[in-house]
């Protein structure tokens, strides 16, 4: 155990399980005060005892459904009545629907969890990683990005669903999302990184289905464990020789060229204003839910 986090306030999505789960307890034994987020109560509370019990750091549980934007927004209050500094946010909650299913929100599964959700909750606290730079932000992307550039006119894939196809295109949002926001907070002392963990066997796809689920048994047996899985996110939100890199795509430990459609500035653009709108951080028009 080390105390290089000491004094650090740490937000990881998703951990109760997997790379979440390994990413902070590892911050947690860096000396990191970790605030720990899932969506089931007795998981989060299993959790927060374990990661207690084998680290240095101060660790809390914190409850949202990514599902639902109104969670996301209480999410990001709690936080605030918890700490008045953040600085590091991995946004690695997300999931795969087997099948097109709608959020409380009338909005597509898989873009509803995997984009909107971090889309906004990182938004509704950048004042308080400007308060605290230096500052990381962390998005767990994938190389499933390079499934093809989505389209704006069917965002919510009403047309035909594909879970990998859908999946992939969330990842593309990510990294979007990721250079955006970059260019955003140039000059504040925060920094943001989108990063592939690799191939991580953490569960994701159990309930993949149709053609996808033997593709998914074969992959099981080449994918890597969620330690090796969760150790570039854990170099990118506290390793020194990053502490200054914004903006880049890692290919786990490498910097990468993500697709060409994720380096359009105007593509970024586009989705950063109908992710706005859709989230409720501007005024929604009537195009935005397509």
């Amino acid at each position: 155990m080390t105390d290089e986090l000491n004094g650090r306030t740490a937000l990881v999505t998703g951990a109760t399980s997997g790379i979440g789960k390994i990413t902070a307890l590892e911050l947690a034994r860096m000396g990191a005060r970790v605030l720990v987020h899932g969506r089931n109560p007795v998981k989060i509370e299993a959790v927060v005892a374990e990661l207690r019990a084998t680290s240095a750091g101060q660790v809390e549980g914190i409850r949202a459904d990514f599902a639902s934007l109104a969670d996301v927004r209480a999410l990001a209050a709690e936080v605030r009545t918890r700490t008045d500094r953040l600085h590091i946010l991995v946004n690695n909650a997300g999931g795969a629907a087997a099948r097109r299913r709608l959020s409380p929100d009338g909005i597509e599964l898989t873009l509803a969890t995997n984009h909107l959700a971090p889309f906004l909750l990182t938004n509704l606290l950048l004042d308080l990683f400007k308060a605290s730079a230096p500052a990381r932000i962390v998005n767990v992307a994938s190389e499933a990005h390079r499934v093809g550039m989505f389209d704006f006119d069917d965002l919510q894939s009403e047309r035909r669903y594909r879970s990998f196809k859908v999946y992939g295109h969330s990842k593309m949002q990510n990294i979007l999302f990721t250079y955006a926001l970059a260019r955003r907070l140039a000059g504040s002392g925060v920094t943001v990184t989108a990063v592939h963990p690799g191939a991580v066997d953490t569960g994701i796809w159990n309930a993949a289905q149709g053609m996808v689920r033997p593709i998914v048994r074969v992959m099981q047996w080449f994918m890597i464990s969620p330690e090796r899985g969760a150790a570039p996110l854990i170099r990118l939100a506290s390793a020194t020789d990053v502490s200054d890199v914004t903006g880049v795509y890692f290919k786990r430990f490498k910097p990468a060229r993500s697709a060409d459609p994720s380096n359009d500035v105007a593509v970024q653009e586009r989705l950063w204003d109908v992710s706005a709108r859709l989230t409720g951080l501007v005024q929604a028009s009537s195009e935005d839910h397509r």
